[in-house]
């Protein structure tokens, strides 16, 4: 649970945080050597794709000179908690390090997921689902306003509309996107189409056809008009995008609640068995 004593926001702790993260990813000192098995993943790590390829590179390069920038974490009874730097503590274990370098930083969740954000912005190193569910879980998590998350990660406010609007997809289309099968420019165009199933068929047939971004614009509209030839049917309730955002909220993963073919589907978005287990404990706690 985030620290009590931030239940408004970052406020002007947040260009402390920047600063850090800046400083994270430049030349480190003040820092100590742990044991690796001490050290813990961030649970709010924002990246959940690490390409395999890039990870053996740079095990190659840190067991030829070492873990250059130290990762910066944070002491919690289970060990040291990574804020930054998620990605050389896995090509460290790859590596075989028994010890890496860190520095430690009394932080609580709000800033460590800012921080975690901010350097993986830094870097380029998020596909843009993970950047949008990175945001998403700002504004919820953070307090943060999106004028007040556009300083912190140094983004125009529409750039960041634009993001969360792909959490608007439907959850193949995401897959997609997240898979590096789509581009955000692609996603931006399949938003053009007002239907959910017109939506999948046209981001299928992008990947299909090995479609470029002007082409999917082009047919974008037709998808549209094709659409509108048909019986007309009702749009998504407001309730149903309600429970949505309710659930995604409390479940902190996203959800869509939607009609498809006539009917009505919850979908709820896990990554793997834990999560799924967490998510059905809060069901059934809630249940009770």
């Amino acid at each position: 649970m985030p620290n009590s004593k931030r239940k408004t926001g970052l406020g002007k702790g947040l260009n402390a945080l920047v600063d850090e993260a800046q400083y994270e990813t430049g030349n480190g000192s003040g820092d100590i050597a742990v044991p690796i098995e001490e050290v813990v993943p961030n649970p709010h790590q924002p990246r959940t794709q690490f390409h395999k390829d890039e990870l053996n590179e740079l095990s190659d390069s840190i067991r030829e000179h070492g873990v250059l920038q130290p990762l910066l974490v944070r002491k919690t009874k289970k060990g040291y908690e990574i804020i930054a730097g998620e990605r050389r503590y896995q090509a460290s274990k790859l590596a075989g390090l028994r010890e890496v370098p860190v520095i430690i930083r009394d932080v609580d969740n709000e800033e460590m997921l800012t921080l975690a954000l901010i350097e993986n912005l830094q870097r380029s190193d998020l596909n843009p689902i993970e950047e949008a569910r990175g945001y998403q879980q700002l504004l919820k998590e953070g307090h943060l306003t999106q004028e007040a998350l556009s300083k912190a990660v140094s983004k125009s406010r529409s750039a960041i509309t634009n993001t969360l609007r792909l959490l608007d997809l439907p959850v193949q289309v995401q897959d997609l996107l997240f898979g590096g099968k789509l581009t955000a420019g692609h996603a931006r165009a399949i938003l053009a189409v007002p239907y959910e199933d017109e939506r999948i068929r046209l981001a299928e047939k992008v990947v299909n056809d090995g479609l470029s971004v002007r082409a999917t614009e082009t047919l974008a509209p037709l998808f549209s008009v094709e659409t509108a030839s048909r019986s007309p049917r009702p749009l998504t309730p407001h309730s149903f995008k309600k429970a949505a955002r309710t659930l995604r909220q409390k479940f902190n993963t996203n959800v869509r609640v939607k009609t498809l073919r006539g009917k009505n589907k919850i979908e709820i978005e896990f990554k793997d068995e834990e999560e799924l287990m967490r998510i059905l404990a809060q069901i059934i706690d809630q249940k009770e």
